[in-house]
């Protein structure tokens, strides 16, 4: 194992790198290197196999993105790396990474095959050819079996999240994608967790692979922990004191099924919390809408079930709530990492019953701390408490497909609109939309404009969906 100090960690021009790629880095504000990318980094660029253990938001896709970049010959115009992933969402925000890192190497294609989108268009563009697939592993077998998909010329696989993909029950599909696959070549897999079925497959699939792990815990006073000893009927009254308590300005709730997510969201709304759910009944479609809602700020709390909210990247969360504990403590540990990131701080608050003390012990014989356990009459309630967010979403009609940028919207809306810049939030672009974040009291004057103005010269349709 690569045991570098982590407070030791120095700049990227301290690696192997293109020169272009040392000031493309520098020009995202990549400064130092996290502490997954000090220890995978000079692996990876070395050639090695990887089994890397790190969490969301360690910094892990620039780990392999800048390693799979280096060993990118962009005058060969066959798939020479393919990143899996374990959902859609996951899939985009990486793809969109590793354009963002590409930036400093010319003619570099990336297609990313997710399900949920029609097939035909992805296999026009992978006719046209492509450097990097990334993809989630039903949509990427379904195109090998086509023929449309070819690894003949694969130097760099990628399993991204894979006890996810391995939770998701896609691990025949990646067996299969393997078996297509060079046997020589270089396979890189990073999980959030290593249950005994990573190693099982890691020993299926890399060679000799040196193991990487940075710590899944948060330094010391980070994240504020506590635990709530409830009666079970006391479950949705000490949520909502909860939310009147500290009075967040955004949170994720998670749940333990789909059911659940349903009720706690619908509680929430009925309550003057604005809220909305990601659960796996959703449809692709209303998933995307739902994500890029919270992403934005143009709703306050997501109420989620782990594996929806697999891929969630929200850079400032405040708070994280578990409504039901988790019976694994690595999923706690997972869950509440989403909040005291970037030199924040960050609350975890977490529900449990006499019946689940079990998962509270479990906890604290991984964490090796005591859990600090509080009651919910503890909590100073203020029952007019309402959680609006500041922001709306407009959803545009056309996007990568009519080759819209962000740009352009940004452009339309601060020039012919009137909008100020501070008025105009995160701008997403899909495939065949985009949304964008806008101050609710100007959303009427953006809408006005798009009934009758243009976006790069062209009449496009816009509709609030927040």
């Amino acid at each position: 194992m690569n045991d570098t100090n982590p407070d030791e960690r120095g700049g990227f021009e301290t690696l192997a790198l293109m020169s272009a790629q040392i000031e493309n880095v520098k020009s995202l504000g990549y400064e130092r290197m996290t502490e997954i990318q000090a220890k995978a980094l000079p692996l990876v660029l070395d050639g090695k196999d990887v089994l890397g253990r790190a969490k969301t938001g360690s910094g892990k896709t620039a780990a392999f993105g800048l390693g799979l970049l280096e060993a990118i010959k962009p005058k060969n115009f066959k798939v020479q790396a393919l990143v899996l992933c374990p959902t859609r969402e996951l899939a985009e925000q990486v793809g969109k990474e590793i354009r963002r890192l590409a930036q400093g190497i010319p003619n570099v294609k990336l297609i990313t095959l997710c399900g949920g989108k029609p097939i035909g268009p992805q296999k026009q563009s992978l006719q046209h050819g492509a450097h990097i697939v990334v993809g989630t592993p039903g949509r990427v077998l379904d195109h090998l079996r086509k023929r449309t998909l070819d690894l003949r010329s694969l130097a760099v696989l990628v399993l991204d999240e894979a006890d996810r993909m391995l939770d998701m029950g896609f691990s025949e599909d990646m067996e299969a994608i393997v078996e297509q696959a060079p046997r020589q070549r270089q396979t890189l897999m990073f999980s959030a967790t290593f249950p005994s079925s990573i190693a099982r497959i890691s020993r299926a699939m890399q060679t000799d692979p040196v193991s990487v792990t940075v710590d899944a815990e948060h330094a010391a006073g980070v994240i504020d922990q506590l635990f709530y000893e409830i009666k079970k009927n006391e479950r949705e009254g000490t949520l909502l004191g909860l939310m009147e308590h500290y009075q967040p300005s955004s949170a994720v709730v998670f749940c333990q099924t789909k059911v659940q997510c349903a009720e706690v969201t619908d509680l929430l709304n009925n309550r003057r919390v604005e809220a909305v759910a990601l659960h796996g009944d959703l449809d692709q479609r209303r998933r995307d809408l739902q994500l890029a809602l919270f992403a934005n700020g143009s709703t306050a709390v997501l109420v989620a079930t782990d594996v929806a909210a697999r891929g969630l990247d929200i850079k400032s969360l405040p708070m994280v709530i578990n409504y039901e504990l988790p019976r694994d403590p690595e999923v706690y540990v997972h869950r509440i990492g989403r909040t005291g990131r970037a030199g924040e701080q960050g609350i975890a608050l977490s529900l449990f019953t006499e019946a689940e003390q079990q998962r509270v012990k479990a906890i604290e014989e991984y964490s090796g701390t005591p859990c600090l356990i509080d009651v919910p009459a503890s909590l100073d309630r203020q029952p007019d408490f309402q959680l609006k967010a500041a922001m709306g979403t407009v959803q545009i009609e056309g996007g990568r497909k009519s080759k819209i940028r962000p740009g352009d919207l940004l452009g339309a809306l601060t020039g012919d609109a009137g909008l100020q810049g501070s008025q105009i939030g995160k701008i997403d672009i899909q495939d065949h939309y985009a949304y964008v974040a806008i101050e609710r009291g100007v959303i009427r004057a953006a809408l006005d404009y798009f009934a009758d103005g243009k976006v790069k010269g062209r009449s496009v349709r816009a509709r609030r969906v927040s």
